[in-house]
């Protein structure tokens, strides 16, 4: 049996947030995979940007605008790109790379220093990428 999306996006965010000896927390925005709606709601917690079935209170907190603690899906997200696929997983990495080199324009997350890009499959493919700004 196949794991599922959820299951997935968990066992890769805890390896991701372990491999990089970040934690949620210290993320300064997120491009996640919202092939649907509720899909970003689910992430959230997927993700850990929340604690478990917190989804709805930390998206009504306004963490997740621009301007709140952990800005998601900044890009207007996968459903507004037409949700390309094949082309989601790079779209999100170049999304947070383009704000860590401060070249996202209007879009722009301010001192961005490090991103999380999230993207999943079919069947039991799940990507959690956490990018850092390079010292310069």
């Amino acid at each position: 049996m196949l794991p599922d999306v959820n299951t997935l996006t968990r066992a890769a965010a805890n390896q991701a947030y372990e491999q990089a000896g970040v934690g949620p927390d210290d993320l300064d925005l997120v491009e996640l995979h919202d092939c649907f709606a509720t899909a970003e709601l689910v992430h959230y917690d997927n993700l850990r940007l929340c604690p478990p079935g917190g989804a709805v209170d930390f998206f009504n907190s306004g963490a997740t605008w621009r301007d709140g603690s952990t800005p998601v899906n900044v890009s207007g997200g996968l459903e507004s790109k037409g949700h390309p696929v094949s082309a989601t997983g790079i779209a999100n990495i170049w999304e947070v790379a383009t704000h860590l080199r401060g070249e996202a324009g209007p879009r722009q997350i301010e001192g961005a220093r490090v991103g999380l890009a999230h993207v999943i499959g079919l069947g039991s493919a799940c990507g959690v990428h956490i990018l850092e700004k390079a010292a310069v």
